[in-house]
């Protein structure tokens, strides 16, 4: 493998290997919080900045827990629960569910999800399935609230194959939680844990949610980093305002690489959109094959792109240049709205707007030179110092030839 491969390949494992990392530590803060209360023998990061910290004694099959998670605004409610079906979901799931009223006032109660429930009817307190005691929810801080809880683990939950589910939700009037946000976290916001080692067997979630971020990856790394950077290069530096050997070969570089990184980042998403049963985002999708289709048309340029010479190549410069631009454009609004899928943190927006920013800048100091450039060569006033230059040049000339004639003679 030539260096260049294996820097390359390296680049990209670099930007990867965080996202299959597996740190699923709860935060030191939560650790802290939760050591006050029960003895902790497992603890972990869950998506919706939830946390969960438990302790199991699998001969009295005692199970003692403690779920937080923020609620937005210091209001909503936090759902907690078991299922104790084949697989991890919100139907039939045995919860507990802790509410805080924008008045300041708090409940907590036992619910019982069923198929109503999905359906929309309303969501009141139940008997469930589970002998539950310490029963209690809190606020360590305004805005993050707890769930503690003792819960005695019947003989048909599988202890090595637990099926937890949770949930964070925004409103709620009295007793009754309203629907939660319908998005990919939400939606997946479930797991199936061995509750003695701790370890997690899961519904695919976490599978699923690293995926998704590395499909974000590439796509931000390929189409939105490597294809602006090609353009910039075979606008700014193949002929004019600055002149490089080297443009074609690293302009080309950056649009096979940006390529192969987007395409794969796109099959992902593609296999991600399959494997999602209850949510789809035709939006994003069908940007994401607009984005492919003429992407790959615009590599065809490689081989297909007419000689200098040929009278349509104009025309060919024309329509390739224009929907380049346009790819670039429908691009940074793809990435937009699939960071606003994914629902991370604002670390992912704020990241892609400064490289967006950085490559602006660039692109924009080297349009100002260039127009400095064009102005100066175009400038009548010098075409005119120029011309006066030759002539001047053509009378020393001149004069020297007389000079050496009469000094001939």
């Amino acid at each position: 493998m030539s260096p260049d491969n294996r820097f390359r390949v390296a680049f990209v494992l670099s930007l990867l290997l965080p996202v299959f990392a597996d740190v699923q530590d709860c935060s030191e803060e939560f650790r802290e919080e939760a050591a006050k209360k029960i003895n902790i023998t497992s603890c972990r990061k869950q998506s919706l900045g939830a946390e969960f910290a438990w302790n199991y004694n699998n001969g009295t099959r005692r199970l003692e827990i403690l779920f937080g998670a923020k609620l937005h605004g210091g209001m909503g409610w936090l759902a907690w629960g078991l299922n104790p079906g084949k697989h991890a979901g919100m139907v039939g799931t045995q919860a507990l569910i802790g509410i805080k009223l924008s008045n300041g006032t708090s409940s907590h109660d036992t619910y019982s999800i069923t198929g109503s429930t999905k359906l929309g009817c309303k969501l009141l307190p139940s008997k469930i399935d589970l002998e539950v005691g310490d029963f209690s929810f809190s606020f360590p801080e305004a805005d993050f609230a707890v769930i503690q809880a003792t819960i005695v683990l019947p003989r048909e939950y599988n202890d090595s194959s637990t099926n937890v589910v949770w949930q964070v939700g925004n409103f709620a009037d009295g007793k009754q939680p309203f629907m939660h946000p319908k998005n990919i976290w939400h939606l997946s916001s479930k797991e199936t844990i061995n509750l003695i080692s701790g370890s997690v067997r899961g519904d695919g979630a976490h599978k699923l949610q690293k995926l998704r971020k590395v499909h974000g990856i590439l796509n931000i790394v390929g189409w939105g980093t490597f294809l602006p950077v090609g353009a910039i290069i075979a606008r700014y530096f193949r002929k004019f305002p600055v002149e490089w050997s080297q443009w074609f070969r690293l302009h080309v570089s950056c649009q096979i690489l940006g390529y192969l990184l987007g395409t794969s980042g796109w099959i992902i998403g593609l296999w991600l959109g399959n494997a999602s049963k209850y949510y789809g985002y035709h939006t994003h999708r069908v940007l994401g094959i607009v984005i492919f289709t003429f992407t790959t048309l615009q590599m065809f340029a490689l081989r297909l792109k007419p000689k200098r010479n040929d009278d349509y190549r104009v025309y060919w410069n024309m329509y390739h240049h224009f929907l380049g631009y346009s790819l670039l454009a429908i691009i940074s609004v793809n990435i937009f709205h699939g960071i606003s899928i994914l629902n991370v943190d604002h670390t992912w927006k704020w990241a892609y707007i400064g490289l967006l920013c950085l490559l602006g800048s660039i692109a924009v100091v080297l349009e100002i030179y260039t127009w400095i450039k064009f102005w100066k060569r175009e400038s009548p006033g010098i075409h005119k110092t120029q011309d006066q230059d030759q002539k001047d040049l053509h009378r020393g000339n001149k004069n020297d030839s007389g000079a050496s004639t009469a000094s001939h003679s």
